[in-house]
């Protein structure tokens, strides 16, 4: 078997419930498994300590997840049309794997969620992009031989899946927000597969 990482940061919920279902789709994949994790908060004062594991959903990425992996998922909330500080601050200390080569030649997808429809999310996916291009990673997105990409009301674009929480964070993630989620995971890791053999 071989892992794909899905690493995200979700504050409120919403790119977790993306990244599981980036996930199904990497685990569809004959001989691929998702390997989920995430980062830690940035704290808002100097010197607080943070908890060593998280309370609840998936653990927190180490430097051996991103070696180990042959491909990576890259999520998160849209701040401004950037991903959140949390991701930002943990793949801008990616100096070392970055002069390594460890990402090098590895396939990796990105996904998000706004508040709005137009809040930013294909900015934030495409900033997400950069650093992964300069880890010399390859790039995937979700075709349009999608139907849902064609056809979607909220959530969803060719650089990478996405939802639509609400402002309120009340809109739980729609069915062609999953299918599209679901789907960018199984070409994720097809491309994984391919790229191995």
């Amino acid at each position: 078997m071989a892992d794909i990482l899905v690493l995200y940061y979700s504050a409120t919920g919403s790119v977790q419930a993306l990244a599981q279902a980036v996930a199904r789709g990497i685990d569809s994949v004959e001989g691929m498994r998702a390997r989920l994790r995430t980062v830690p908060k940035v704290a808002p004062v100097i010197g607080t300590p943070l908890p060593a594991v998280p309370s609840e959903g998936a653990p927190y990425v180490e430097a051996r997840d991103l070696e180990e992996c042959a491909g990576l998922a890259l999520g998160s909330p849209t701040r401004f049309g950037n991903m959140a500080a949390p991701l930002k601050y943990f793949i801008d200390g990616l100096g070392g794997e970055w002069s390594r080569g460890t990402l090098a030649g590895k396939p990796a997808a990105v996904f998000s969620s706004t508040a709005s429809m137009h809040g930013g999310q294909e900015a934030t996916l495409l900033s997400m992009m950069l650093p992964l291009l300069h880890h010399g990673m390859v790039v995937v997105g979700i075709p349009y031989t999608e139907p849902e990409l064609n056809s979607t009301r909220s959530g969803g674009t060719p650089y990478g899946a996405t939802h639509v929480s609400g402002i309120a964070n009340d809109r739980p993630v729609a069915g062609e927000e999953s299918r599209l989620a679901f789907a960018l995971g199984k070409r994720l890791a097809l491309v994984a597969k391919k790229l191995a053999a």
